[in-house]
């Protein structure tokens, strides 16, 4: 976290907390969400301006109720999550990175049984981008024989065999997850509230 903003929130330590402006999305696209968005339901306007999407990755952190958050400067503004915390993508020179732009080096992964794959690397959870799965086809193998798409769709479906994906040097399990149980099992809020008084 940026020292300019700790600073502003020991000066200003009662700033009320920002519902539903900000998103990150399922390519990791920091999304602003005006009023308008938010009352039709829209992802918002994807965030482009370089300094504030670093300033963005800098001071991004999670509560203690798994909610995720931007602080900027005194004022936390809580992140509507599309998919995950973190969205990872393929990088030919560093193998994974999230948004931030820090590397990932997965420790386990995981596949629902709508093709998202999610890698996790300790307290980071990333679902990767899904333009970069395609890149990582190739890299997965059941039973040790490379996974052709029969085989994969057949894997997703219920079918026996042990899932493996290679990547970054590591050649890591891959466990099945039903889409609607990632945020419960990995312990984050996809869209905060104000917590209950």
């Amino acid at each position: 976290m940026d020292d300019i903003v700790k600073q502003a929130m020991a000066k200003w330590p009662h700033v009320p907390d920002c519902y539903g402006w900000l998103a990150l999305d399922a390519r990791g696209a920091w999304r602003m969400r005006d009023e308008r968005a938010q009352h039709l339901g829209l992802a918002g306007d994807k965030v482009i301006q370089v300094a504030l999407l670093a300033f963005i990755n800098r001071n991004y952190g999670v509560d203690s109720r798994g909610c995720w958050f931007f602080q900027n400067g005194p004022q936390r503004v809580f992140v509507n999550l599309e998919a995950t915390p973190y969205i990872a993508r393929t990088d030919p020179q560093r193998g994974l990175t999230v948004q931030t732009g820090a590397t990932l080096a997965p420790q386990a992964a995981f596949m629902s049984e709508e093709g998202a794959l999610i890698v996790t690397a300790g307290a980071v959870v990333a679902q990767v981008d899904d333009r970069d799965v395609v890149q990582l086809l190739a890299a997965l193998s059941i039973d040790g024989e490379a996974a052709g798409d029969a085989q994969l769709l057949a894997w997703l479906a219920g079918a026996a065999g042990q899932l493996r994906l290679r990547v970054a040097g590591s050649d890591i399990e891959v466990g099945r997850i039903d889409s609607a149980a990632v945020a419960a099992r990995f312990g984050f809020v996809r869209l905060p509230g104000e917590p209950a008084v």
